[in-house]
Parts: structure tokens; C-alpha cells; sequence
């Protein structure tokens, strides 16, 4: 992913399960890497933090709604 690439819901929403969990695992190392930066005082692009932070949340609320639509499904 560039990191000038929005990850907007219909995006994330075309991804398969198996490609959107990868995205959020690299996603939170991102975040980590950033984080330390921040500590360091060291933050090249301030704003990635919290746009990264908002991806990570985009995915895990898809998820979590591809998670309740199967559980309907099934029962």
C-alpha cells in the first residue's frame, strides 16, 4: 500500500478476508514504527499517524460487520 493511498470502505470492502487481515497487520506494525518515531521526536509526517490509526479502524469495523452478517446467515 502507498501511503498515498486512501483506504477507503469500498476498497477495503473488495479485499478478501485473507488480504484485508495482512493490510491490518501491517497497518498496526506501522503504527508501532510510528509511534516510536514520535517518541524519539523524530516524525516525518505527523498526520500519517492518525490516518493510519483511522485505516486501522475502517478494517476492523468491516470486519467486525462481516462478522455479524455471517453469524444472521447461519442462524
Amino acid at each position: 500500500m502507498s501511503s498515498k493511498q486512501k483506504l477507503n470502505p469500498k476498497y477495503i470492502r473488495s479485499l478478501s478476508p485473507e488480504e484485508r487481515s495482512k493490510l491490518l497487520s501491517d497497518l498496526l506494525t506501522e503504527v508501532r514504527k510510528l509511534r516510536a518515531q514520535a517518541g524519539k521526536g523524530v516524525v516525518e509526517n505527523p498526520g500519517r499517524l492518525r490516518t493510519v490509526r483511522k485505516a486501522i479502524a475502517r478494517i476492523m469495523t468491516i470486519n467486525h460487520e462481516e462478522e455479524l452478517k455471517s453469524r444472521q446467515r447461519s442462524s
